[in-house]
């Protein structure tokens, strides 16, 4: 029996996690590992709760989102796309600058040391969006109350 080599191709999953300032996960979007960042975008943005009409909100993403300032504007945030390079270009020139980017990047290595998660060993999507909630719950509750006096 011949095998099929398919060439360009990524096997796996990926997820999209929108964050509050605090680090705080409020949605997750899964898909497949050959799509990239910014198609994820809408579904991430559909899910949260939706911020107060009098209120400003700012979305802050990496260099992959660029060209989609117009998809954060209609969902309400006011975009703020920058590369790495520029933040550490402000970093040099005020040392009390500090990254907003950093904090989605702290909720994805707390999401890898969960072992369940990485490696994906579940199959079904629905299974592993119950593990990444369950994840994302135990995060929520480390964050908000104070688990050791």
């Amino acid at each position: 029996m011949d095998q099929i080599q398919l060439i360009g191709e990524k096997n796996g999953s990926k997820w999209l996690a929108l964050v509050d300032q605090n680090g705080i996960p409020l949605s997750i979007v899964i898909e497949g590992a050959n799509r990239h960042d910014s198609r994820l975008l809408d579904g991430a943005l559909e899910v949260r709760v939706k911020p107060p009409e009098q209120t400003e909100c700012n979305l802050c993403l990496d260099a992959g989102f660029v060209g989609k300032s117009e998809v954060v504007e209609g969902y309400g945030f006011v975009p703020h796309i920058r590369g790495r390079g520029e933040e550490k270009r402000e970093l040099e020139k005020n040392p009390e600058f500090r990254a907003k980017r950093w904090v989605v990047e702290a909720l994805h290595s707390w999401l890898k040391r969960f072992r369940k998660l990485c490696p994906r060993y579940e199959k079904t999507v629905e299974s592993f969006r119950a593990l990444l909630t369950l994840a994302m719950g135990m995060i929520i509750f480390n964050k908000v109350i104070d688990v050791y006096p």
